[in-house]
């Protein structure tokens, strides 16, 4: 049964999952993936080695859990989180612990097992992005889930298991201490100057422009002022909107074609790097939609994270953001 810990020194809360253990390694340990198609699970024709699909975009309206699909959202056969758990919070003296609540699911991105974000049609990424707030939705439902994570791991560097691109959602009872952080930043900003802290941020960026890379009708792409790793970029929406379930479906085509347009560039000018995309939403809680605003980080995993900045998590980095623009530029 998993369980959620919280450390008392730091807040964090730990996700303790034994099932996690009995994932398969599927990879030949290598940078470059050399995975056989037959026995990758999220392949056409593999669709008996997953659980049951919670939604899908299929081709004439073909059969569930057949062949004739182009994108899969799958539950995760070994998930962080149970569903069917009970919350059950218990103190145990000075700890913090409950039962490990939760739901974990799968987006099977494409039913191409070798293709890429930057290979994509615009179409087929739009779908993607479409998939990730349909099931937004659907987990919200669940009372108990106060936050959900979107979250794609490219890479054996990334903490990718599986070569087939795929994405992944975590809804959790309990808001991490990353988001609360965020949520605590944001809201002061508000009440100081009643006006949301990302909205000022777009607006400094795009007047300066020596960190944005790409900008379309509803999207940016820039580097932040003090990014963690190199290479570090934020996508964001243009018009504040504090919820990612909220963004129209129509302006994920603007998305899509922002991300490939990124993607592309990193992959030529990093060649074709492990990478992490992180979807920062606000959590379920009410009166946030002034001051948080959604954004998408891309992480391409150049550098290694050290003993100094796991003991105070203050990150070095090498390549101040200006420069990381000047070479994607290139």
């Amino acid at each position: 049964m998993p369980e959620l810990r919280q450390d008392p020194l730091t807040g964090i809360w730990v996700m303790i999952s034994p099932e996690r253990k009995k994932r398969p390694q599927y990879l030949d340990l290598s940078r470059k993936f050399n995975l056989k198609s037959d026995i990758c699970p999220f392949c056409e024709r593999n669709e008996y080695m997953t659980p049951p699909e919670i939604y899908a975009v299929r081709k004439d309206n073909s059969e569930a859990n057949k062949t004739g699909w182009k994108l899969r959202v799958v539950p995760n056969k070994y998930p962080a989180l149970s569903a069917k758990e009970e919350l059950n919070k218990i103190e145990d003296q000075i700890y913090n612990k409950m039962n490990g609540v939760g739901a974990h699911e799968v987006i099977i991105e494409s039913d191409s097992h070798d293709i890429g974000i930057d290979e994509m049609e615009v179409e087929q990424i739009k779908q993607i992005f479409v998939s990730y707030k349909r099931r937004i939705l659907g987990l919200k439902r669940d009372k108990r889930f106060k936050y959900i994570q979107v979250f794609k791991n490219h890479g054996i560097e990334a903490g990718s298991s599986i070569h087939h691109p795929h994405s992944q959602i975590i809804a959790l009872p309990v808001i991490p201490s990353k988001v609360m952080d965020r949520l605590s930043n944001t809201k002061n900003y508000f009440k100081l100057h009643n006006r949301c802290l990302f909205c000022d941020i777009l607006d400094y960026e795009r007047s300066y422009n020596k960190r944005v890379l790409f900008e379309n009708r509803d999207f940016i792409v820039f580097a932040s002022y003090a990014p963690k790793f190199p290479f570090e970029l934020i996508i964001c929406p243009i018009k504040h909107t504090s919820s990612y379930e909220r963004t129209p479906d129509k302006n994920f085509m603007s998305l899509a074609e922002i991300l490939k347009q990124t993607m592309k560039k990193m992959g030529k000018v990093l060649d074709n790097p492990a990478y992490n995309l992180l979807l920062h939403n606000s959590p379920f809680i009410k009166n946030c939609e002034p001051y948080f605003h959604w954004y998408v980080e891309l992480i391409p995993i150049i550098s290694g994270t050290g003993g100094f900045e796991l003991a105070t998590n203050c990150y070095i980095n090498p390549i101040p953001p200006e420069e990381s623009i000047q070479i994607l530029e290139k």
